[in-house]
């Protein structure tokens, strides 16, 4: 009797250590980012490679997906799209499916190809591409593919959003075109230039320069070159050391100019501009921390508490979450499955419903317009400790930046 005893209990503790052990042993969902982690913008790819763990460390709280956890694998890009493709097949290589990012349209142009010829020849292995940062129209147009979905405004959206301002303002009369000499840049100049000559042709453009994405060590001659001009306003997609380098040797020349850009929320450069840029930097974005509802300022704050730096790009979150949704719905981590769960989601990320495009794979979402000005009414943080941050000038709904596309979207048989 006492020794069958012994045999019930030992079997039911090698039965319980058992189930235990598999349930251990499910391995994490792995998720690859790909940003530049060395070289001049690095200090974006790093802030968004923060951004990305952060969100997954949040699903992680809040027990995982399909209650296994999310491990966030980074690669450096370096900034090229020859070496994002050699780090693309060494994820593949370690079997990761799901490939997040990435700072700059070149290298998101090559990874969304890359991973759709990838995906013909390998049926079983398939990988999806959640684009939060390459806004270059021609992701969602011309090039567009099954495989690839973008969680950030395009850049036609957002030069709209940011030429609604443009458009209203009655002090605009000379405009200087400033940007950089790659898909995005190029794209951004030539809406620009058609916006402006069908909306308000009374405007007249006195300069327009492409620069070399990065390479630019000395903007002192493009600053007197927009001041020669006599240009009121300076519209620009320039980011990352380019825009700091630019708004410095503004501020050292003293250049009256306003300037309009896409992206002066990104990180150091509300530090490099300081108070030269009060009243005179417009940006557009899907969110800043002075947004009026505060639905987002929270997760914003923890961020700041834990990483030091400011959390802004709210594109990130969304994808994270939108994937984390949809494997959820689905049950499954297939490819085609995720991907169809993806292009009819409706959801919520804190400023609004923003809704995937089926037949783009585009996000639609709202746009904010925002002043860089002193701490005050309508400015309760600020950004990076510089005493002056973002004040809402305007709000684009997604419905306007509903932009037809070009898209022929191939689906998988």
């Amino acid at each position: 009797m006492f020794a069958s005893r012994v045999s019930a209990a030992t079997l039911g503790a090698a039965l319980i250590l058992t189930v235990a052990g598999v349930a251990a042993a499910d391995p994490p969902i792995r998720i690859a980012t790909i940003e530049p982690l060395s070289g001049p913008p690095a200090a974006v790819g790093k802030w968004w490679t923060n951004q990305a763990q952060f969100a997954v460390d949040q699903l992680n709280a809040g027990g995982g997906v399909l209650g296994r956890k999310v491990e966030l694998v980074p690669f450096d890009s370096k900034s090229s799209p020859a070496e994002a493709l050699i780090v693309l097949k060494a994820a593949t290589d370690q079997g990761i499916r799901f490939v997040f990012g990435t700072a700059g349209s070149h290298v998101a142009l090559a990874l969304s190809e890359a991973i759709a010829k990838y995906n013909a020849r390998n049926p079983d292995a398939r990988v999806l591409f959640l684009n939060y940062g390459g806004v270059a129209p021609e992701l969602t147009n011309e090039q567009c593919n099954f495989w690839h979905f973008r969680f950030e405004a395009n850049g036609d959206q957002k030069v709209v959003g940011l030429l609604q301002q443009v458009l209203a303002s009655k002090n605009v009369r000379k405009a200087y075109l400033l940007n950089q000499d790659y898909s995005y840049g190029q794209a951004v100049r030539k809406l620009v230039r058609e916006l402006l000559a069908q909306k308000r042709p009374d405007i007249e453009i006195v300069g327009d320069d492409l620069i070399q994405l990065q390479k630019t060590k000395d903007f002192a001659p493009y600053v007197a070159k927009i001041r020669a001009s006599g240009a009121d306003t300076v519209i620009t997609s320039v980011w990352g050391s380019d825009l700091i380098l630019l708004m410095r040797a503004s501020h050292d020349s003293g250049l009256p100019a306003r300037f309009y850009t896409l992206n002066s929320h990104f990180i150091g450069t509300p530090t490099a501009i300081g108070e030269a840029g009060a009243e005179r930097l417009v940006n557009v974005n899907a969110w800043h921390p002075n947004v009026s509802d505060g639905k987002l300022q929270p997760y914003y704050l923890e961020f700041k508490g834990k990483y030091k730096e400011e959390w802004n790009h709210l594109p990130i979150k969304a994808a994270v979450e939108m994937w984390a949704r949809a494997i959820e719905s689905t049950k499954s981590t297939d490819a085609i499955k995720i991907a169809l769960a993806l292009e009819t989601m409706r959801y919520d990320a804190g400023t609004g419903t923003m809704s995937m495009r089926a037949d783009d794979h585009q996000i639609m979402q709202p746009l904010y317009a925002a002043v860089f000005t002193k701490m005050g009414p309508g400015v309760k943080y600020d950004a990076e400790g510089t005493g002056f941050g973002w004040k809402t000038e305007g709000r684009i709904e997604a419905e306007e930046l509903a932009l037809p596309h070009r898209c022929k979207m191939e689906r998988p048989r």
